[in-house]
């Protein structure tokens, strides 16, 4: 019988690592969090929050809290005088929040803490093995190395990935810029713009507040390609941000200056048997839009409820496969997305420039581009492949629809952590096939919706608007099957039925197990 020190192990304390594990306590699944740093890092180069990741976090209950944290903004600003109106978006939070990557971070290991993770900091990967059952995990601990035993493991440790390393999986893609300078600091005037990205001949500079009276300003020079080992100065980044944007805005009292390189970079699988990677340990691509972290805790909300029912014993076959069916499309989006965006804000030469004018003129005659590019910056036109034949909203991000009753609203639902059935009270389809215990009932207070199957990160399984009856409760029945399978008999039935009651196999071994 194998032994387990634990059901998921999870590499990488970050954003990502801290919602996956987040999201497996809520589901009674028990996982390790194991991070190298001994303590959070206070700085981060992500401070941008779109409005489906915060969707993803008000179905957690935790998105109220983080908005309080940072500052918020309808229009963003693109490409000089390119603005995106963030206010028109469809969602409950039609805005960017602005707010620093350790805010995102505390709020979310709250939730852990509160849902009684493990989180094992100044243990540092150092090798991994997998079998047909589980996973080995090899980790330094004050100079010791250790071994963890998981059923799965998940590489959300960055960039520079150990997990990715271990397993061997290549990083394929390009270096797409060198020397970006970023600083946080205080400025004694404010910018006119608060949040905009200004380009010219001689490179560009990205304004940000924080909300607390610091800014973070990234920005780069065309003429100083400096390598990202180079030291950077205030002054540097003060005399590029005056010839970009006319003034430095009397900036000062530094908090965090660097110099880094963006790279376009994708791994080419998401799963390596029982090993799956997640986040920056996936993907990485330029700044421009801000989707680093939340396609990450995107990636965490998609894979998170698949690996408990893998571990609970419900998960339908291939349902872990999905989380590289659905994910890797996504990655490549936007690793596309950001580096176009990053190629035009670049563009030296006048043709270029024209360029960025022509654009600004399409998106102010015609709406529907302007709505493609705000929803795709944003994350709400992400949808997942369905089935041939499937309704047209199969796949896609569920609005936060309205219901009767407690809760009052589908994302308040949604933080049971199950499918959430949207149905009529009196839908026959009910009772020709009782929904199981990993699926909630709900009734919408609109009778024009579709019948409808949620999953539990917001994505619509399955909808059907046949008049028939018969026909609903047969393609609930289908769906049912394929994205709920069956739950694991009860140890009281199997008796009853003459069968004996199945052993768990993930009782903990000794941590001192080396």
């Amino acid at each position: 019988m194998a032994l387990f020190d634990t059901d998921v192990l999870i590499v990488g304390a970050g954003p990502t690592g801290l919602l996956l594990a987040g999201d497996l306590a809520a589901r009674g699944v028990a996982c390790m969090l194991v991070e190298r740093e001994p303590r959070g890092s206070k700085l981060s180069r992500a401070f941008v929050v779109h409005a489906r990741t915060l969707e993803q976090l008000d179905a957690r209950g935790v998105a109220d809290e983080l908005i309080e944290t940072g500052t918020t903004f309808k229009t963003m600003r693109l490409f000089d005088n390119l603005e995106l109106d963030m206010s028109r978006l469809r969602s409950r939070f039609p805005f960017l929040l602005c707010t620093p990557q350790d805010n995102t971070e505390r709020v979310l290991e709250n939730r852990t803490t509160r849902l009684g993770v493990e989180v094992l900091r100044g243990a540092e990967v150092v090798s991994l093995h997998q079998d047909a059952d589980g996973v080995d995990v090899n980790m330094r601990i004050d100079g010791t190395v250790h071994t963890r035993r998981a059923k799965f493991v998940v590489g959300a440790d960055g960039v520079r990935s150990v997990v990715r390393d271990a397993l061997g999986v290549p990083f394929l893609g390009r270096s797409a810029v060198d020397s970006v300078m970023l600083a946080d600091v205080r400025l004694a005037q404010t910018p006119p713009d608060e949040l905009a990205l200004l380009t010219g001949a001689e490179g560009f500079c990205f304004i940000a507040p924080f909300g607390d009276g610091r800014y973070r300003i990234i920005a780069w020079d065309r003429r100083r390609p400096l390598p990202s080992s180079a030291p950077v100065s205030l002054q540097e980044v003060s005399d590029i941000t005056r010839r970009v944007m006319g003034s430095d805005f009397g900036m000062h009292d530094v908090r965090w200056l660097t110099r880094f390189h963006s790279d376009e970079r994708q791994v080419p699988g998401y799963r390596v048997g029982r090993v799956f990677l997640a986040g920056d340990a996936a993907h990485a691509h330029s700044p421009v839009g801000g989707q680093g972290m939340n396609t990450g805790l995107q990636d965490a909300a998609n894979l998170g409820w698949k690996l408990a029912a893998a571990v609970q014993g419900w998960a339908p076959d291939g349902l872990l496969d999905t989380y590289h069916a659905e994910r890797h499309p996504v990655g490549r989006m936007v690793v596309r997305l950001s580096g176009r965006l990053l190629t035009t804000a670049l563009a030296p030469t006048w043709r270029d420039r024209l360029t960025r004018a022509t654009l600004r003129i399409i998106m102010h005659r015609f709406s529907p581009v302007a709505r493609r590019l705000r929803e795709a910056i944003s994350g709400l036109a992400i949808s997942y492949a369905a089935p041939r034949g499937s309704h047209p909203l199969a796949g896609r991000r569920v609005p936060d629809v309205r219901l009767t009753g407690e809760p009052a609203r589908l994302y308040e639902a949604l933080r049971a952590g199950r499918f959430v059935l949207l149905a009529p009270a009196d839908e026959p389809a009910l009772t020709v096939s009782p929904p199981p215990a990993q699926v909630m009932h709900a009734t919408p207070r609109s009778t024009r919706l579709p019948v409808m199957l949620v999953r539990p990160d917001g994505y619509i399984a399955w909808a059907s608007a046949a008049k028939d009856p018969a026909a609903r409760a047969s393609g609930l029945r289908a769906a049912l099957a394929a994205w709920c399978g069956s739950p694991p008999e009860p140890a009281e039935a199997r008796v009853a039925a003459g069968r004996p009651a199945k052993p768990a196999d993930h009782r903990r071994r000794g941590h001192g197990s080396q």
